[in-house]
């Protein structure tokens, strides 16, 4: 079974595979922060999709879409396109390289992002192991 990327489904998904990723457990044993992964129409979504991820101690206690941004004030925010997203999880794009050419932004502390850069890694890891479904492009 494939999850639609965006959906709640595939944020469960993404937290069960992350709490099965060892190497991210010790990457991000010391690690703590919650992220909102803002998807932005372009390509596949006709709005903007927010995924909460809240990460403790090389865990993911929550993992969930958001319909009001207020909901939460997650430490670090990673805007990108749905395009972007897509080549983040086919593994054509990574994300580090991906802030450095400005197709994903960034907000928060990026130092403390690039002492975890092998937690990061290890989240996309997890992504890319949940089967995972796109929109078609419009």
């Amino acid at each position: 079974m494939a999850y639609m990327f965006g959906s709640d489904e595939w944020a469960k998904a993404f937290m069960e595979e992350i709490n099965k990723n060892e190497a991210y457990a010790k990457a991000a044993a010391d690690w703590e922060g919650d992220f909102y992964f803002v998807v932005q129409p372009k390509k596949m979504f006709d709005k903007q999709i927010v995924l909460y991820v809240d990460l403790w101690h090389g865990k993911c206690r929550d993992a969930k879409v958001v319909e009001d941004e207020s909901q939460y004030s997650p430490e670090y925010k990673l805007i990108a396109s749905d395009d972007n997203w897509k080549a983040i999880i086919d593994r054509k794009l990574d994300p580090i390289r991906g802030m450095m050419i400005r197709k994903l932004k960034l907000e928060g502390n990026m130092g403390k992002i690039m002492r975890y850069v092998k937690a990061a890694q290890e989240l996309v890891n997890s992504a890319t192991r949940v089967p995972t479904e796109f929109p078609p492009e419009k």
